[in-house]
C-alpha cells in the first residue's frame, strides 16, 4: 500500500504517507524499511520517493556485485578504484 501512495506522488514526507494510508506511523516506517532494502523506493530524511527502474537495477548490482566497476556514493555514481 505505502509503495503505491509514495509512487502516486514523488518527494511524499513519511507523515502525509501515514494521512493518506490511515496506518501507524510504525507500520509505515516499517514499510519503508523494507522498501529501502528491496531497493525500491530512497529516503532522504524525512523525504520517501520511489527509485527509477534504472536506479534499482544500478544499486541491487552494486550491493550483489563484488567486482562491479561502479559504486554508488552519496547520490553520485562513481567508478570504483581497483
Amino acid at each position: 500500500m505505502c509503495y503505491h501512495i509514495i509512487a502516486r506522488k514523488p518527494g511524499m514526507m513519511t507523515e502525509d504517507i501515514v494521512a493518506e494510508s490511515g496506518l501507524d506511523i510504525a507500520v509505515v516506517e516499517l514499510s519503508i524499511s523494507r522498501l529501502q532494502q528491496a531497493l525500491l523506493v530512497e529516503r532522504t530524511g524525512d523525504v520517501v520517493r520511489v527509485l527509477s527502474f534504472g536506479e534499482s537495477l544500478i544499486r541491487t548490482q552494486i550491493k550483489y556485485s563484488d567486482d562491479f566497476p561502479i559504486i554508488f556514493e552519496n547520490g553520485v555514481i562513481k567508478e570504483k578504484k581497483r
